[in-house]
């Protein structure tokens, strides 16, 4: 279990929230991007990145040219906030009061820093293509030294972080049940479609074993 924080009580719905490690890990592990905010400038900055969970660690893969990994280099580390979501269905209610969605939310606080180590920064990287794609890693070229010097990865240890879970049919007024207007859940899920060869890749070339069929399901009701 993680400790709950100020930062990661909620003001509303605390049902919803669960500081349970694996049902945050779950979370991490199924979502591919997650959003960082940071200060910089006296301004909020949101950023998209991939970012892959190794034990009670969130590393995130940017560019060591970036804005972000420049902050943290200059100050040994950058304060930051990461969220992941995960929608699951739309939840139609009989009251547009009541409509709403089901999710899966991770919400972690804390300092990241930057991954000096070439062999442990190679290491997480890997970690990320596995889980993009399982497999993968062991199906292409080892980045070289310049490209790792090109690539930041910062780490996050999951410290301050909770997830929050909305699971079930909608919440409608007693009164509105006798309304009639249709009411319930429309599911929404990830799937990965069929792999699309690249127009150079060399002929001979045949689809890898590892991606055969890629239609894993993400999400869902």
């Amino acid at each position: 279990m993680y400790d709950p924080t100020e930062a990661t009580k909620p003001s509303r719905h605390a049902e919803r929230v669960s500081y349970d490690e694996a049902s945050v890990h779950e979370i991490l592990d199924e979502a591919l991007v997650c959003h960082v905010g940071f200060v910089a400038d006296d301004r909020p900055q949101v950023l998209p990145m991939l970012f892959v969970r190794v034990g009670s660690t969130v590393f995130l893969h940017g560019s060591t040219g970036a804005r972000m990994a420049r902050m943290a280099a200059r100050r040994g580390g950058l304060e930051v906030v990461v969220e992941v979501s995960i929608v699951d269905a739309l939840v139609l209610a009989r009251s547009a009061f009541n409509h709403s969605a089901n999710y899966r939310a991770v919400v972690a606080h804390g300092t990241a820093t930057l991954v000096q180590d070439a062999g442990d920064k190679e290491e997480f990287l890997t970690a990320l293509m596995e889980k993009v794609a399982p497999g993968r890693a062991g199906d292409a070229r080892r980045p070289t030294q310049a490209e790792l010097c090109q690539t930041a990865v910062m780490a996050l240890p999951l410290i301050e972080v909770s997830a929050k879970i909305r699971t079930g049919p909608p919440s409608d007024e007693p009164g509105d049940l006798s309304l009639e207007h249709w009411a319930g859940l429309v599911p929404i899920r990830e799937v990965r479609g069929t792999p699309e060869p690249a127009p150079d890749l060399a002929p001979g070339i045949t689809l890898p074993a590892y991606l055969q069929p890629m239609t894993e399901v993400r999400g869902g009701a």
